[in-house]
């Protein structure tokens, strides 16, 4: 390949990554800027770079297997956030919210009670949604700018450390699934030293808060194809789980059958046949904008690895063992979107031990919450919390850190131990 044309298509790639980083400075849509440059690359590949038949079948194969593996994870994403954007509409998490809230309660209590729902519910839906139902809830609190900061950051830490150990989680997460390189089950122990971290980084933040507020609760009307309904989406992720353990059935599958279920559901057991068509509306309000963010990421990871120039990743992990170069990948997630961070590390053809793929799968997941712009959580607590910016959240990156470090270390010591 001519060194002109590697540059230009690194170039292009570096242009993208700043569009992420700049998005605010710049004010154009990190999924435009994505997208376009991700697209634009494999054009300038395919008119460049596939002069003889080889080249070409060569071009083509790559972008192939590049499509393929998209296609996977997004089809699940939309299930998942298809099954999510219902329930959320239809009031029925706000009501699970209210369930395990009184209408008195200590700061402290709230902040545990808070990391707890933010863990818990993380895991089953996506992370934005989940930052998105936490933090309407803190603001609804009317707590003081300093203090609602710091429910915020423990809002983005929980989301993140949530997402880690269930495939429904987090996308760094499924995506290594997806890529062979962690069992469904093994993932599963990620979820006790993840949990650890949110309750110890609860209390560190808790320090100081011990005045009373007051939870205004509100109830929904939940109909019973609702119910039915929020029953499927269970149902759905433990039959995923127990199909891939059982049957090796891919994720994505088991989905797409849960979303299906759905529709029918909705259309046998509502009486109001209007509802038929709106459950259909429910796939148009899904958060497009991130799946298509997603999209021209991931576009440009595989035009990188067609290139070849993931090696200098895979040079880290020549130099470093895999347990400290893993813990890095994870600090450099909080500054490059973890997204197409993995994608890399993924397409770079590293070996590692499953074990380790397990440390590296918290690593990304979680060290994207050290700063405020390292993760799609963050980035949406961000824009709703006023006062909540780079510089207030960055004065708490010491003890993000140190939480980090210890929820890694004792992911890394549980799945040698497990695994061993």
């Amino acid at each position: 390949m001519p060194a002109v044309l590697q540059y230009v298509l690194i170039g292009l790639a570096v242009i993208a990554l700043l569009g992420v980083v700049l998005e605010d400075v710049i004010h154009v849509n990190k999924a435009k800027v994505t997208l376009f440059l991700g697209t634009f690359s494999w054009v300038i590949l395919y008119v460049f770079h596939a002069g003889t038949p080889e080249q070409a079948e060569a071009v083509s194969r790559g972008f192939e297997e590049n499509v393929s593996e998209i296609a996977s994870l997004w089809l699940f994403l939309v299930a998942a956030m298809t099954f999510v954007a219902y329930l959320n509409k239809k009031g029925m998490i706000e009501n699970i919210i209210h369930l395990f809230m009184p209408k008195r309660i200590k700061e402290r209590s709230l902040l545990f009670l808070t990391a707890i729902f933010c863990f818990v519910f993380s895991s089953l839906a996506d992370n934005i949604t989940a930052t998105l139902v936490s933090v309407t809830l803190i603001l609804s609190l009317n707590l003081s700018t300093k203090k609602t900061i710091r429910f915020a950051t423990l809002v983005v830490f929980a989301v993140n450390s949530g997402g880690v150990a269930l495939i429904t989680g987090d996308v760094t997460t499924l995506m290594i699934f997806l890529d062979g390189k962690v069992d469904i089950l093994d993932l599963m122990m990620l979820s006790a030293p993840a949990f650890v971290a949110v309750i110890l980084l609860a209390l560190l933040l808790s320090r100081g808060m011990k005045e009373t507020v007051e939870i205004s609760i509100k109830r929904n009307e939940v109909r019973s194809v609702d119910l039915l309904i929020g029953a499927a989406f269970l149902c759905t992720i433990i039959s995923t789980i127990a199909a891939n353990v059982l049957f090796n059935i891919p994720p994505v599958l088991m989905f797409l059958l849960g979303m299906a279920t759905m529709f029918l559901i909705a259309r046998f057991f509502d009486a109001d046949e209007k509802e038929e068509q709106s459950i259909l509306d429910y796939i148009r309000v899904i958060e497009f904008e991130t799946l298509l963010f997603f999209l021209g990421i991931l576009l440009l990871v595989g035009m990188l690895k067609e290139i070849e120039v993931l090696d200098s990743i895979v040079r880290m992990y020549e130099v470093l063992p895999p347990v400290i170069a893993n813990f890095l990948m994870g600090v450099l997630s909080s500054a490059i979107d973890n997204v197409p961070l993995t994608a890399a590390l993924l397409k770079a053809g590293i070996i590692m031990t499953e074990a380790e793929w397990l440390g590296l799968t918290y690593a990304v997941g979680v060290g994207g919450s050290l700063l405020v712009i390292g993760s799609a959580a963050g980035i949406v607590a961000m824009s709703k919390v006023n006062g909540l910016t780079f510089g207030s959240y960055a004065r708490y990156s010491l003890v993000l850190l140190l939480v980090y470090t210890i929820g890694y270390i004792a992911s890394m010591s549980m799945a040698q131990l497990v695994l061993s």
